[in-house]
């Protein structure tokens, strides 16, 4: 039994929703004796049963978790652009339009709730929070949810979960040592597509699969790469030899003669946190853009990894590959003039900065039981992958992305989130029909089941657990990529570490700046 001086709202809460399932279940006319604030009346939620939130990182998908979860006590926001977020919760509407019942209540929690530009002084200040949604860019996820985790907060990080493959294990063994309710934010992972992938390819529709391929167009078409940094040069840059020198050094003179004005409000400092190197601020960085660059995202593998390379890892139970190589096209790349005291003649030399505007990864997973070994295939920046002998001329992959999962027996593909799949030949989408459901549905939003799951009610549709592996697996991709071209790595999971290429193993982590480390 809990001493009542121990018992924190967090408990307090979850037990309240194990209550209220405890009442539904109960035998007709069996004794119960249930407070107001769990069965209350029609219509009726008591503050006490409802999360108390904090967000931090309030952009378009930020707010749009918030929303999502707009049911519960919404009662800190935190953004190192105060204007920015501001912006996010209170404009967007149409010309002519008034905003929905939801957007509307929405706002008003955002009113009423207390603005933070610091989320370590928000979870100093606002002890009495339960949980907490992150949805920074990539390099600081980690910090606010092990912050977080450390605090006793539940957590709801967007994906991908980490920066780096040694965060993600960090972040799985933090949520197991504070037992909070975890969730990434892949919300096609509580779809039905998804699920009726996994029901497909565990029931051996598709029979073995030895093959995967994903893609996406991102990040064509949404932010560019393939960027150089910018840089003031002390001279104009010319054109004229139209070699990739000339254009990137023009382009990075343009950028930086800009002169930029950093928004009124915005903490630049808080916004670095952990990186390292003291980058000025630009609007090639924020917002949004961040993401093409090595010292704030992991590029397109990063954004749609989670949502792409999920319903194969789910289904055929993968753990981490054994070895991966990769390949692309140019990447952004800043001149690092040689250092002082070079012998004359030394060049300069150069270091990447932003991420290839397309790239390709191979993965080797191992054969475990009766399932062969896997290769997976990863294409992005709107690269398809090669049409597989047997799928029908007329079947056209959606430009947005999807996945192949080729079996022996036949051929599943599936558009982004895992919506739409689809069996060939005919035969085998008859089986596929037959196939019973095997995988619980989630009935609400992938934000809502994590809150009732906070207070009890169910499990968490993506936890750490399963995500910090996938999230693993994604970043081994990158890793590779900045391993070098044509180069394949091996890796063993177990030590993390790649054992054929020691120089990689620095991407598997990152440098920290002073007071940030994990």
């Amino acid at each position: 039994m809990t001493d009542k001086k121990n018992l924190t709202r967090r408990d307090f809460v979850a037990d309240a929703g194990k209550l209220a399932i405890g009442a539904a279940i109960m035998p007709k006319g069996f004794p119960t004796i249930v407070p107001r604030h769990v069965l209350g009346g029609p219509g009726y939620t008591a503050p006490s049963a409802m999360l108390n939130i904090g967000v931090v990182g309030v952009g378009g998908q930020g707010s749009g978790n918030a929303r999502s979860m707009a049911s519960e006590n919404l009662v800190a926001f935190c953004d190192v652009d105060p204007a920015f977020m501001q912006k996010n919760v209170m404009g967007g509407d149409r010309p002519n339009t008034p905003p929905s019942p939801e957007t509307v209540a929405f706002r008003d929690k955002y009113q009423k709730a207390t603005k933070y530009t610091d989320f370590r002084e928000m979870l100093a200040k606002h002890r009495d929070l339960d949980a907490v949604i992150i949805a920074t860019p990539d390099h600081l996820h980690a910090t606010v949810a092990a912050a977080a985790m450390r605090a006793g907060k539940h957590v709801y990080c967007q994906k991908p979960l980490t920066y780096s493959v040694y965060e993600a294990r960090l972040l799985s063994r933090l949520a197991r040592e504070h037992k909070v309710v975890t969730q990434m934010g892949n919300q096609g992972h509580s779809g039905e597509g998804t699920r009726r992938v996994v029901e497909w390819v565990r029931a051996g529709v598709i029979g073995p699969v030895r093959e995967v391929h994903i893609y996406t167009d991102r990040p064509a078409r949404f932010w560019a790469q393939g960027l150089p940094r910018p840089a003031a040069s002390p001279a104009p840059a010319a054109l004229s030899a139209g070699n990739v020198r000339a254009v990137s050094n023009a382009l990075s003179a343009a950028l930086a003669n800009a002169n930029p004005t950093m928004p009124e409000g915005l903490r630049w400092d808080l916004y670095l946190g952990p990186v390292a190197e003291d980058i000025p601020y630009h609007p090639v960085y924020h917002p949004f853009t961040w993401r093409g660059w090595t010292d704030f995202g992991v590029g397109a593998l990063g954004d749609m990894g989670a949502h792409l390379i999920d319903q194969a890892y789910w289904s055929l139970e993968l753990t981490q590959p054994t070895s991966i190589e990769a390949t692309s096209s140019l990447w952004g790349t800043l001149t690092v003039p040689p250092p002082a005291g070079s012998p004359a003649g030394t060049r300069p030399t150069s270091k990447p900065v932003s991420y290839p505007m397309a790239s390709t990864v191979h993965y080797q997973f191992p054969a475990v039981g009766a399932r062969p070994a896997v290769k997976m295939s990863w294409y992005d920046g709107g690269l398809f992958p090669p049409r597989p002998d047997g799928l029908p001329d007329d079947v056209v992959f959606d430009s947005e992305g999807g996945g192949i999962l080729i079996g022996d027996k036949g051929i599943l593909i599936h558009n982004t989130y895992g919506n739409n799949p689809r069996l060939f030949p005919m035969s085998v989408a008859e089986a596929g029909a037959a196939v019973a459901q095997t995988i619980p549905r989630i009935a609400e939003s992938h934000e809502m089941n994590w809150v009732n799951a906070c207070k009890g009610q169910g499990k968490a549709s993506s936890p750490f657990e399963y995500g910090a592996a996938l999230n693993e697996t994604m970043l081994l991709g990158v890793a590779a990529l900045r391993a070098g071209q044509g180069r394949k790595v091996m890796y063993d999971a177990a030590n993390m570490q790649f054992t054929n290429a020691p120089d990689a193993n620095q991407y598997l982590t990152r440098e920290y700046r002073a007071g940030w480390a994990l």
